[in-house]
């Protein structure tokens, strides 16, 4: 359902939903569910960013930084500025859910970090990549950073994005 303004409507809460997945629930119960949900995959997210905005964060001020190439130092920031906007795009809907807390939008909030938690995977797997190509530049140099960068942009983009949206392709539900 989708209002006029292109943001998905407020459901009558009390509503049960077709049982085409086996559930009988109705839209309150369901979108609880999805929240419970969301939440758990966020703090799965949650925890590679901070790993990694930590690891990021402490690179620069070690005294190794000041012997690194131009191109190490323009993957670092790229890098940094990936798993920052990952970071920023999964705390966002914590921010709008406190912020409209009690204001019966829970559907717009599970829709919103829905597609925010997707594109921050996106960042997330480019700060992934970032930080195996700059230890790889780094430790061994020459093509073993193009090598691990190809291998992590596929193995991520596989696993994190090509499988699910071919499985949803396939049996659309």
């Amino acid at each position: 359902m989708t209002s006029t303004r292109g943001a998905p409507a407020q459901p009558d809460e009390h509503q049960a939903q077709p049982a085409h997945d086996g559930r009988d629930e109705t839209t309150l119960e369901q979108l609880d569910r999805n929240t419970i949900e969301l939440l758990n995959e966020l703090r799965v997210a949650s925890t590679g960013i901070q790993v990694m905005f930590g690891f990021l964060l402490i690179v620069p001020f070690n005294n190794g930084f000041r012997r690194v190439s131009s191109f190490e130092k323009n993957v670092y920031f790229v890098t940094l500025l990936c798993v920052a906007v990952a970071s920023v795009l999964l705390i966002a809907p914590s921010i709008q859910h406190r912020i409209l807390f009690r204001q019966r939008q829970k559907a717009y909030l599970v829709s919103v970090a829905n597609r925010l938690a997707i594109v921050a995977g996106v960042f997330l797997g480019l700060g992934f990549t970032g930080i195996l190509v700059l230890v790889s530049d780094f430790v061994i140099g020459g093509a073993a950073a193009v090598i691990v960068g190809v291998l992590a942009v596929a193995g991520i983009g596989i696993l994190w994005f090509a499988v699910p949206i071919v499985r949803r392709l396939r049996e659309p539900g």
